[in-house]
């Protein structure tokens, strides 16, 4: 078997039965550079090599979970948290639970498209949004494996349909960009119009799991929550003001200079010169936020290593070209194997992003072999390089909604985020990626 298709699945296989992800990832990582014929001290050489890439993701993440306790410092998540759950307490039917229901998931959901596009802030709106909210999901009853499902649509169909923000990075930046440098007449215009039916596939992924895997109620222990928000604010005016101004200026600053570590830093600082935090005080927050976004930026940091071991031992390149000697001219088996190949690269790596460029080089000229219009090239590489992102363990898709659900340890990263939501996205987009490459276009 192929190194990078032993990795991923010892690395996956360990997940499911509950080890922990980053230990997964590194035992995957050892297993498979010696499969692929690395000796011990070449694979963790690759290994630590590939360490320092995933640095400043994690500060990144740490000094985001140090800002988003400040934010909650401040009130203003209690103010929001006060009045969904006094919506809450006035509903006395059942419709108006459900209305409620459904009208808090649509708002997260439109937080989550507009973290890619109108405010492209990705997963930095997660901490901040998300465990305010944990109550009243709680006096709800409402499974937090829908809002896990329902966040990681908005974070990924949004790149792979709409080409502005981060769409407009996947979409016209990397992957136009290789397919043109490949070979393939592709347009821009072409782009949203290929993806929308694997994207649709999402959709109704989402429409399974709001609607019918996940509508049923879901009991949580209020205690833990209440124990998570064992410091309930008073609602100040002033902190309320600061805290807006904060989050305005840090979100300035992202946008501006690329950096969340700058917004952050930025934001958390406004709330020391007002006041709202005292300057001893900051060794505690920091602590809190590490405690809130820490793991995730070890796991990204581990990811980084366990992507350089597969990139050194060549199995991508061999798993993509090996494919050829098995497709002959069968378009139908070749668009399945090119996106399961893609499922597995993407979960390796952990990111869409960094799958184009490593796939198109060799899929793009396969396509041209085959056949294929430009439209179901963009197709089958646009898909083939998304899949994993929404079922990777190692993906910032699934651990961002992981971090903002489980602050209170009461929703497993694995079977409450990873699971559900490649059941609910990859399996649909390989079948309406499929069906769209070979009967569509």
């Amino acid at each position: 078997m192929n190194s990078v298709i032993i990795a991923v699945m010892v690395m996956v296989l360990l997940s499911l039965v509950r080890v922990n992800i980053v230990i997964a990832l590194i035992i995957g990582a050892i297993v498979g550079g010696l499969s692929a014929g690395l000796d011990i001290n070449e694979t963790i050489k690759a290994f630590n090599a590939g360490l320092g890439d995933g640095a400043t993701i994690a500060l990144s993440y740490a000094m985001l979970g140090t800002f988003a306790v400040a934010i909650s410092k401040s009130g203003i998540t209690d103010l929001l948290s006060n009045m969904i759950i006094k919506k809450v307490g006035n509903s006395s039917s059942s419709m108006q639970f459900i209305y409620i229901k459904y009208l808090m998931l649509t708002l997260i959901l439109f937080a989550a498209i507009s973290s890619q596009n109108l405010i492209p802030v990705h997963i930095a709106f997660i901490p901040i949004l998300i465990p305010p909210l944990l109550h009243s999901m709680s006096e709800l009853k409402l499974d937090r494996r829908v809002v896990a499902c329902v966040i990681t649509f908005g974070l990924v169909a949004t790149y792979m349909l709409l080409p502005i923000g981060f769409g407009g990075i996947f979409l016209n930046e990397i992957l136009l960009k290789n397919l043109v440098d490949s070979g393939v007449e592709a347009s821009r215009a072409q782009l949203p119009v290929a993806m929308s039916i694997p994207v649709l596939g999402m959709f109704l992924g989402l429409l399974t799991a709001m609607f019918f895997t996940y509508r049923k109620k879901r009991v949580y222990d209020v205690s833990m929550i209440l124990e998570s928000e064992s410091e309930k604010n008073e609602i100040n005016s002033f902190y309320i003001l600061i805290a807006l101004v904060s989050i305005v200026t840090a979100l300035g600053l992202q946008l501006y200079t690329n950096s969340i570590i700058l917004g952050s830093l930025a934001g958390f600082v406004i709330f020391i010169v007002a006041g709202v935090i005292k300057a001893n005080q900051t060794q505690d927050f920091f602590t809190k936020g590490l405690k809130m976004m820490g793991m995730i930026g070890f796991i990204m940091i581990a990811a980084n290593g366990f992507a350089n071991v597969i990139n050194t031992t060549g199995g991508v390149e061999t798993l993509v070209t090996s494919i050829s000697d098995l497709i002959g001219d069968n378009k139908s088996l070749a668009v399945l194997l090119m996106l399961v190949v893609g499922l597995f690269i993407t979960m390796g790596i952990g990111s869409s992003f960094s799958t184009i460029p490593i796939i198109a080089t060799i899929y793009a000229p396969l396509c041209m072999q085959l056949d294929f219009s430009a439209m179901a090239t963009i197709t089958i590489i646009g898909t083939a390089a998304a899949l994993g992102d929404a079922g990777s363990p190692a993906s910032d898709s699934t651990l961002g909604p992981t971090s903002g659900l489980n602050v209170d340890g009461q929703h497993d990263h694995i079977w409450d985020t990873v699971v559900p939501t490649f059941i609910h996205y990859n399996i649909p987009l390989i079948l309406f990626g499929w069906f769209a490459a070979v009967y569509v276009f």
